[in-house]
């Protein structure tokens, strides 16, 4: 039974799971230590570096995930200087349309994974529209420095361990450190490609739908339909399958049922960390498998970061934001969909 338990979680990727989850891990455990959990998003968001990289051989994980950490940083840090002002609309929205833009092309540039800049919209948005005081703005930037610092060595960290003469003896009863098969391809002409213009058109046009429409409705939490049309959208050159779409959009709503379960009874501080490091976990087990299953891990994630930087706000007004807008967005995205199959594209430049 254990050898059997042990080869499941070998072939789902334990190593990278394990890594994600020490990676979020350790900075919340931290803040709660401090006193200052209210800086936990600036933490998350730059623990979502170790999502990246997965299983590529080193010297290219170096490059892709120390990419989206510099990415996830200025991202971050961009986002709380709008904050400062106030969240100014006319900054925000150009901030995400570069935002869209310059993930998408880092996203196929690198041959990043995950393939959408989900986790790179989320941030910048969250980071722009939560309030800071101006005089926090440098301390959360730090902490986001220090929390993607310390992701990228976790994710490094398995080239030590591969240094040893005895790893096959030592893990063969584990499957713990499984060859590193994933070759990230450098695509330096992707910005001539026009499936990832079209891609960036999608969503942008989506977004400015999916947040406006938000708005108009007097949503509380209007990012989470931009969030959740990028999460829907499939990325550049993947099938635009309206099934996958749909599977994207139930794993979503399901992933608010599984947060609405664990917020019910208003569980301890460090329950909901642990219940994070698990969902972080989840995430990386099912990001490269199926997403939709993933977002049913992503989502609570998303949620619990929330709710711990900001206990105060409304359980439900979180929820149903985020169940309305998680529809709307989809819907938008689901449009985008079927109004990218009426445009055709050339082959990728070679």
């Amino acid at each position: 039974m254990a050898r059997r338990l042990a080869y499941r979680l070998h072939a789902l990727d334990f190593e990278v799971a394990t890594r994600a989850g020490i990676a979020v891990a350790v900075p919340l455990v931290t803040l709660t230590l401090l006193g200052r959990l209210d800086l936990a998003l600036y933490a998350s968001f730059g623990a979502f570096t170790s999502l990246y990289g997965r299983s590529e051989v080193y010297r290219t994980r170096l490059r892709t995930a120390g990419s989206a950490a510099a990415m996830l940083v200025a991202l971050i840090a961009g986002g709380v200087l709008i904050s400062t002002t106030g969240s100014n609309t006319g900054f925000l929205v150009v901030g995400l349309v570069a935002v869209l833009a310059a993930g998408v092309l880092l996203c196929r540039t690198l041959s990043l994974h995950p393939p959408t800049p989900v986790f790179f919209t989320f941030a910048f948005l969250v980071c722009a529209l939560i309030p800071v005081r101006a005089d926090e703005a440098g301390f959360a930037v730090l902490i986001a420095v220090g929390s993607a610092s310390f992701a990228l060595v976790v994710t490094m960290s398995g080239w030590l361990l591969r240094l040893g003469r005895d790893v096959d003896r030592v893990t063969a009863s584990f499957k713990l450190l499984k060859p590193l098969p994933r070759r990230a391809v450098l695509r330096p002409r992707a910005w001539r490609d026009p499936a990832v213009w079209l891609n960036i058109g999608q969503l942008v046009v989506g977004a400015v739908i999916a947040g406006g429409a938000a708005e108009l409705l007097g949503l509380g939490h209007s990012y989470w339909a931009v969030v959740s049309l990028v999460a829907v959208v499939p990325p550049v050159r993947a099938a635009h399958s309206i099934s996958r779409t749909l599977h994207r959009t139930v794993g979503t709503i399901a992933g608010v049922v599984v947060t609405a379960l664990v917020l019910w009874g208003h569980p301890p501080v460090w329950l909901l960390i642990a219940i994070v490091v698990v969902c972080q976990f989840g995430a990386e087990i099912f990001v490269g498998r199926h997403y939709g299953t993933a977002l049913v891990f992503i989502t609570p994630l998303a949620l619990l970061m929330v709710h711990l930087s900001s206990p105060a706000t409304s359980v439900s007004d979180i929820l149903i934001d985020r169940a309305i807008e998680t529809a709307l967005g989809a819907a938008v995205g689901v449009a985008m969909v079927l109004l990218a199959r009426l445009v055709r594209v050339g082959p990728e430049p070679q």
